[in-house]
């Protein structure tokens, strides 16, 4: 008789808990409900980009606009990266190390090269088919120009960022990797000689120079014919 009233009492004293539970339970969810209502109210009021974010913004902004005006000067373009890279150079041959890193650019810098001086569609891949532009194999063709498959302007951007980044890894101890530099030179010449043996074998191959000088203008004959007054 005991037992079950003690069973009874612990049936009795769980259901409370229970039930204490799901009244706190139904007590938080409205809270909740308006707390969450009131996030959305702040979001959409306080909904303002960060200072960060709009610093970052104007600046990327003012950095796309000096490029777009870089654009139409080619040869201060390319005389400013030779001058970085003159820079460069001097720069790890007075600290005598980040062999690596230079090695890492040429490499870069020579798969951005490749890309300038191939075409856009691979001549390989058009051969059995007729569909979409070719490049011209006889010198009476349709003048097409050459579309490359790394634009000028690209090519001289992600050098110059590669040497850029490339002279800030020298100011790290992290990246300089003691190496015998010697055989980095050896492999880089290996093979730059293998790389552009090849691609000079496709031009061959598929009749076609990396650079376009102009549609051929004709000239008809000049009138040297004498006027006849009447």
């Amino acid at each position: 008789m005991q037992t079950g009233r003690a069973a009874e009492a612990d049936t009795l004293r769980w259901c409370c808990s229970a039930y204490q539970c799901l009244d706190v339970v139904t007590q938080l969810l409205p809270y909740q409900a308006t707390m969450s209502e009131g996030d959305s109210i702040g979001e959409s009021v306080h909904g303002k980009p960060s200072v960060v974010y709009r610093f970052f913004t104007r600046l990327g902004q003012i950095y796309q606009s000096w490029l777009d005006k870089s654009t139409p000067y080619t040869a201060v373009r390319w005389i400013v990266t030779l001058g970085l890279s003159f820079i460069y150079m001097i720069r790890v041959y007075l600290l005598q190390g980040w062999y690596i890193v230079t090695y890492a650019l040429g490499i870069y810098h020579l798969n951005l090269f490749i890309a300038f001086l191939s075409p856009k569609v691979d001549p390989s891949l058009m051969e059995d088919s007729d569909d979409g532009p070719s490049l011209p194999t006889r010198q009476n063709e349709e003048f097409r120009p050459f579309i490359r498959r790394l634009p000028e302007f690209k090519f001289w951007h992600s050098a110059t960022k590669g040497i850029l980044v490339a002279m800030a890894c020298t100011f790290f101890e992290a990246f300089n990797v003691p190496v015998f530099w010697p055989i980095l030179v050896m492999y880089f010449i290996m093979l730059f000689c293998i790389t552009m043996k090849r691609q000079i074998k496709h031009m061959i191959k598929y009749r076609y120079i990396p650079f376009t000088h102009g549609k051929r203008k004709y000239k008809g004959k000049e009138d040297v014919g004498k006027t006849f007054a009447s």
